[in-house]
């Protein structure tokens, strides 16, 4: 039996062929291209937000940029509702094609059911050749189809090549459709076929992988040009101890702000009027002097002068002006991160003996602070900036507050104070970036993870320090917000007269403590009305919490003994909390004995369920473990907290920098990794090999890339032990000269004995 293959000359396979190959593109596409849902702004997140000049600026700014991303959504609903239809259609089109392949009935031919009698299929073929005959005027290929229907129900050798194979006329040569239309293999089109395979695949798609290729080659990972990299590698490896007016001239002779390596860079003839001017009001500062390539060039100049004028914010003069220095700004928080990629490559070359200098600490603080001042367009030694309505008129009349930290601690009566000048609304803006500010914290474990006692860190071995990272908000106090301190007693003593007010009323005359009469003292000096009576009511409700506590210590019998201690732990906690100071001995003896005898009667159930309690702290540790690697398989996200940067022109995220280093000798310990995603805690693992025995302080550095003055420092004492020396001889592997001979002598002696020994003994 032979092969037939067949061109498709209905377009019914091909049809099947392009509705499956259309798929494998539409599918994939359709997920790409699906416009995410806009998120509507929180109504309280809106009341929240900084409503000063430059903020509604970028806002509006912003905004103006929506109708071209709501042009961007409708053009992608267009395009997948076009493909969609394209593919209903196909897909309609290819159900309702004819089958090539139909199975050969003869009873269907004849108009016939099957299991008639032989008469009637006779009467019926006479009936058709009255009226399907070619002589009576019918077709005569289906009078041809008509007769071999008959032949194959009434004759013998016809009927049973059909029910063997299908056909009366015996075995035919299996067909294979090929879903193409025969019109590609006809003659005539040729030429057409031949030019379009060699337009598509030795023009089209040569050029496509090419240009894919050359730009992929230029770049690197964090999509910064090769030859930028290459520029940052030779100047922070030429001066290890950079100060950050050199490293914002590094910064500004990127390849990124040349017209020849970037094609969005435009060198506009006005610009040999307009920057003169900026030249000579920065002259002092951005180093006009210097004559090193290529920071001589035009671009390299432009850039830094436009940097400068942002750090100063400057108004500049034209508007061509704003819009160089709009995208030379955006730029420079991805170049300044692959500064800090290429000193880390630095490091680690220096640690692999591959150069002979690295750069100093110092030196990657001062690249990674160009970044905050950056994107908050202030200097570095002019933090309150940052905030909202601030200016240097501000700055000037309180010179002795330099920090935020400082200004937050502030109390709200002198906070209002120094800014009188400011409307409500204005001083409420101030407030709402206050709490938005970040306020880090973090735990710290060091871990020895190759070795059984994970704690001991010996020599040359690798440290792995797990980072608890959280992230919280200043607690900024206003005069619409309480006291924390007091909403604490609040909640103390009113838990407390509600549990004890049957039974122990409150005094009106508590006894006065001696923390109360030094507080009393030290505020007997001076302060207003208000001031003594918020003073007057904190001491009212401590010595309403102690009396309570009183109260609930003389008259256990009535509410009994666990109702009593759990009234008198909590607000003895809670009065320890408001005054550390106190000694404990004072808060009542009956409480201290019960507590005494409950430890005493839990101490063997305690000893008996240590090494269960144990084995489950190891395992969640492994259980953590486990899903810190996991979580690192997963992508990252690059959303965390949007960040107050008016005169940013991009909407920026809170990304951090996370560090060990040695401040005494300047070097960095484990190399800067960047935390995309911190939202409220993350824990971070960072790596690094034991130095030689010793107590060494280390470090924790965790350095924002969008705010001043609110990196996280934290010391951590590293003790390095001796490290163990290899066993040479361990007891499994000595073997004496006695063992030795005693093997020998019991080798001579086979345990087991022949037929032919067994017969001698005998």
């Amino acid at each position: 039996m032979s092969a037939q293959f067949e061109y498709d000359e209905s377009g019914g396979t091909s049809l099947y062929f392009l509705v499956s190959f259309y798929a494998l593109f539409l599918f994939p596409l359709t997920y790409y291209l699906w416009p995410s849902k806009q998120k509507k702004d929180d109504p309280e997140k809106l009341k929240k937000q900084c409503q000063c000049h430059p903020c509604l600026v970028k806002k509006a700014k912003l905004q103006a940029k929506k109708p071209t991303q709501k042009l961007r959504h409708l053009l992608k609903w267009g395009l997948l509702f076009g493909a969609w239809v394209l593919f209903i259609y196909l897909a309609v089109r290819a159900s309702q094609v004819e089958r090539d392949h139909v199975e050969y009935d003869p009873y269907d031919i004849l108009e016939l059911d099957r299991g008639v009698t032989q008469a009637e299929i006779k009467r019926k073929y006479r009936l058709l050749t009255k009226t399907k005959h070619p002589d009576k005027g019918g077709d005569p290929v289906e009078f041809m189809r008509i007769a071999k229907a008959y032949a194959a129900l009434t004759d013998d050798e016809s009927r049973e090549n059909w029910e063997k194979y299908g056909n009366p006329d015996g075995p035919t040569a299996t067909s294979f459709g090929i879903a193409l239309p025969a019109w590609v293999v006809d003659q005539n089109n040729s030429i057409l076929v031949l030019g379009a395979y060699g337009l598509a695949i030795m023009v089209i798609l040569p050029i496509a992988v090419g240009t894919w290729w050359y730009r992929s080659i230029r770049y690197s990972a964090v999509e910064v040009l090769l030859d930028t990299s290459q520029l940052f590698l030779h100047f922070i490896y030429k001066t290890p101890c950079l100060n950050l007016k050199r490293a914002l001239m590094i910064l500004s002779g990127s390849f990124e702000f040349e017209e020849k390596h970037n094609s969005e860079i435009v060198l506009r003839p006005s610009d040999n009027e307009e920057l003169p001017p900026l030249m000579r009001e920065f002259d002092s500062e951005y180093g006009k002097k210097s004559k090193e390539k290529p920071f001589v060039y035009p671009y390299s100049r432009k850039a830094r002068i436009l940097l400068y004028a942002h750090l100063a914010r400057t108004e500049l003069p034209l508007e061509t002006l704003d819009v160089d220095k709009k995208y030379i700004v955006s730029k420079c928080p991805q170049l300044i991160q692959e500064m800090i990629n290429t000193a880390s490559q630095l490091v680690t070359w220096k640690n692999y003996g591959r150069v002979a200098k690295e750069p100093r600490l110092e030196s990657i603080e001062f690249l990674m602070r160009q970044s905050p001042m950056i994107v908050q367009a202030c200097w570095d030694k002019t933090p309150l900036l940052q905030l909202p309505h601030f200016n240097e008129d501000t700055l000037r009349k309180k010179r002795h507050i330099k920090a935020i930290s400082q200004f937050v601690k502030m109390k709200d009566a002198d906070r209002r104070n120094i800014l009188r000048h400011l409307h409500e609304k204005q001083y409420q803006d101030i407030l709402n970036v206050l709490k938005s500010l970040p306020k880090l914290d973090a735990d710290v474990e060091l871990e020895v993870l190759a070795d059984e006692d994970k704690k001991s860190i010996t020599a040359g071995s690798l440290v792995t320090a797990t980072v608890t990272l959280r992230r919280g908000t200043f607690q900024v106090l206003d005069d619409e917000s309480n006291d924390p301190v007091d909403a604490v007693e609040d909640a103390v003593v009113e838990d407390t007269l509600d549990e004890d007010k049957t039974d122990s009323p409150v005094p009106h005359k508590p006894k006065t403590h001696v923390w109360e009469k030094h507080r009393r003292k030290k505020n007997k000096g001076g302060g207003g009305g208000a001031k003594n009576k918020a003073q007057k009511k904190q001491a009212t409700k401590k010595a309403a919490a102690a009396a309570a506590l009183k109260a609930a210590e003389e008259s256990p019998q009535h509410n009994g003994k666990g109702a009593a201690n759990h009234v008198s732990n909590n607000t003895k906690g809670a009065i320890q909390e408001l005054d550390p100071n106190k000694d404990s001995g004072d808060s009542g003896s009956e409480s201290d004995n019960e507590q005494e005898d409950n430890s005493k009667h839990s101490s063997d159930d305690n000893n008996s369920s240590d090494g269960g309690e144990q084995e489950e702290e190891e395992w969640e540790r492994l259980q953590s473990g486990i899903t810190r690697k996991e979580k690192v398989l997963e992508g990252t996200s690059k959303t965390s907290h949007e960040v107050h940067c008016p005169y940013f022109p991009e909407v920026k995220q809170e990304w951090w920098w996370i560090y060990l280093a040695d401040r005494k000798t300047h070097r960095i310990i484990t190399l800067p990794q960047m935390i995309y995603d911190l939202v409220d805690e993350k824990d971070i693992e960072l790596k690094f090999p034991a130095p030689v025995k010793g107590l060494y302080q280390y470090q924790l550095c965790v350095r924002s890339d969008c705010y001043l003055d609110l990196d996280y420092i934290k010391s951590i004492k590293v003790d390095v032990k001796e490290a163990k020396k290899v066993e040479e001889m361990h007891p499994q592997w000595d073997i004496s000269d006695d063992e030795d001979k005693e093997e020998e002598g019991d080798s001579d002696v086979s345990d087991y004995t022949t037929d032919d020994e067994g017969s001698d003994e005998e």
